[in-house]
């Protein structure tokens, strides 16, 4: 099998809901025009012409910049394709004038973050809604 890593495909909304519906359980269809047109970059990973895979990476406008929503589908997990993404957002990301890459994760994906050279740090969240 063969997976094609593309920068700022914009798969558009079937797309993508498709993808979040197999990868995260997510049944609401979203509008990601918005947040992908503010994002520094994205990157899709394609089986033939199917996007299996996904990482965003948002920023600050300057100098820091953050990886957002990086999923597999499940029938591809397993198979390199989350560390491929991630990789190649570290690249954009430092292309495009960002010194920092931030990530926040569950503690179910220490492992992964900490093997491709993300270190641990003091972070705070709040849930906004319900």
């Amino acid at each position: 099998m063969q997976i094609e890593y593309r920068d700022d495909p914009n798969p558009g909304n079937q797309a993508l809901n498709a993808l979040w519906a197999r990868a995260w359980n997510a049944s609401a269809p979203r509008d990601f025009s918005t947040i992908l047109s503010r994002s520094l970059a994205h990157v899709g990973a394609f089986s033939g012409s199917t996007l299996v895979g996904f990482v965003n990476i948002a920023w600050d406008g300057g100098i820091h910049a953050f990886i957002l929503d990086t999923c597999v589908d499940p029938v591809f997990r397993r198979q390199g394709i989350a560390t491929g993404l991630v990789e190649r957002a570290k690249i954009l990301a430092r292309d495009r004038g960002a010194e920092w890459l931030h990530v926040d994760f569950e503690p179910r994906l220490t492992h992964f973050y900490r093997r491709i050279g993300f270190t641990p740090t003091e972070a705070g969240l709040i849930r906004l809604c319900n």
